[in-house]
């Protein structure tokens, strides 16, 4: 009978190596080591893929049918390999979740339809593919390094048709000041990489969306982190130092706690303000990150430059 109830040899070997007799000894760190990561949680480091995973399907439970509806215009998604989940019989990736989500947000506060867009920084044009195919975009004007806008072009060519990839104009930073010509803009989008320019280069930006842009959306950080147990420094102190030094807000905090990221909210909103006739007509947490934000500005009394 007790032969019935041995351990697996899985559990043998769990045991010999890692639950040990020693593991109650010193209780000190046990949750975030691999006593703990065999006991009732996956190593966050060996499982990134598994937590991504995680993450994309209890996000996509929480879609509401015009997220779907609007992920569902986009085609080509799948363009790159992405890591996707499906659930309910459809596919989607933390990319284009997003996407859609900010579509939702930004269609509350700018009509879309018949919109000239400029987008600063558009890593590999995940939020255009978005826009152009979900709304009637006029044009869609990209702003960026010259590597990263050789990425963009090739895979807005290889998502988008022939009629879609018409609309796009890519200006590379060098460029600005003749490329843009007299070209005005009723929605300036900036995701993610204000944070990660020179203070003084974003300012820059803010000043041209002042004087071409009818409206504003921005999804940045708050402020910044330097917890190393996230992800152990791994491009290097040099790259964290980097890291610090850029954006308009450069204060550490604890991005993991609710109410600090909540007492950084009004200098995130004041730093992204393009000048003194905007409003900030919406604001709320940018999902699913915890320390991001998003805002829509629009120019006080104007609906279009």
């Amino acid at each position: 009978m007790a032969k019935s109830f041995q351990a697996s040899r899985q559990w043998e070997r769990i045991s010999e190596l890692w639950v040990t007799e020693e593991a109650a000894a010193d209780l000190t760190g046990f949750k975030s080591d691999r006593r703990n990561f065999n006991l009732a949680l996956w190593d966050p480091t060996t499982n990134g893929v598994r937590y991504l995973r995680a993450l994309v399907y209890e996000l996509a439970t929480r879609l509401g049918d015009e997220d779907w509806a609007r992920i569902g215009k986009i085609h080509n998604r799948d363009v790159g390999d992405p890591v996707t989940v499906r659930h309910e019989g459809r596919t989607v990736c933390l990319d284009y979740l997003q996407a859609a989500l900010e579509l939702g947000f930004i269609e509350r506060e700018v009509n879309l339809d018949g919109a000239r867009i400029l987008e600063i920084g558009a890593g590999y044009g995940r939020t255009c593919h978005a826009m152009l195919s979900n709304y009637d975009i006029a044009s869609y004007c990209i702003i960026d390094l010259k590597n990263t806008l050789s990425l963009s072009r090739a895979y807005l060519r290889a998502v988008l048709d022939d009629k879609q990839f018409a609309r796009l104009k890519f200006v590379q930073v060098d460029d600005i000041g003749t490329a843009l010509g007299q070209d005005r803009f009723d929605l300036c989008v900036n995701v993610h990489s204000f944070t990660e320019m020179t203070p003084d280069t974003v300012t820059a930006y803010l000043r041209l969306i002042d004087e071409r842009c009818g409206a504003f959306f921005v999804k940045n950080p708050v402020g910044k982190y330097r917890d190393k147990a996230m992800d152990g420094h791994t491009k290097g102190e040099e790259a964290v130092r980097l890291a610090l030094a850029n954006g308009p807000l450069r204060q550490v905090l604890d991005i993991h706690d609710s109410q600090a990221v909540a007492a950084a909210v009004p200098a995130f909103l004041e730093a992204y303000r393009p000048g003194a006739g905007w409003t900030c007509a919406a604001d709320t947490r940018g999902v699913p990150w915890s320390y991001f934000w998003q805002a829509v500005y629009t120019r006080t009394g104007a609906d279009r430059p």
